[in-house]
């Protein structure tokens, strides 16, 4: 019995406008960032037959549906951030939870997400267990 942890890890972009409200520095004009986003899943159970523990492309292409519906648009119109900031703390939330429900039927939990402005600015989000 292999009591052993898989990792995988994808990412995706958007790039989209926003504001910080009451910010009180330049972050509150309306500026834009191309994001990057990833993705990491883990699980314990590997297909038996391919050996996987998901298909990589299978998870790029749900990440890829959660990042389009952020890809070129004024984040602070979106319903998710009329009344709280689309800072990257919370795109990375945002992210997490949406991709969690599309990842309900897979045999893995989805362990963070990572969602960066610039190569040197990044936010995570997890939940429980670690």
């Amino acid at each position: 019995m292999n009591t052993g942890l898989w990792r995988l890890r994808v990412n995706s972009d958007f790039s989209s406008s926003h504001q910080l409200r009451h910010y009180e520095g330049k972050c509150e004009r309306l500026h834009g960032h191309n994001f990057i986003v990833e993705a990491e899943v883990e699980g314990r159970e590997l297909d038996r037959k391919l050996g996987i523990l998901m298909d990589f492309k299978e998870l790029k292409r749900l990440l890829k549906i959660v990042t389009d519906e952020l890809d070129h648009k004024h984040l602070n119109e979106l319903p998710a951030f009329t009344r709280q900031n689309p800072s990257s703390e919370l795109l990375a939330h945002y992210v997490f939870t949406r991709l969690r429900e599309l990842l309900a039927s897979h045999p893995v939990r989805l362990k963070e997400v990572m969602v960066a402005e610039k190569d040197s600015s990044r936010a995570y989000y997890s939940e429980g267990g670690d």
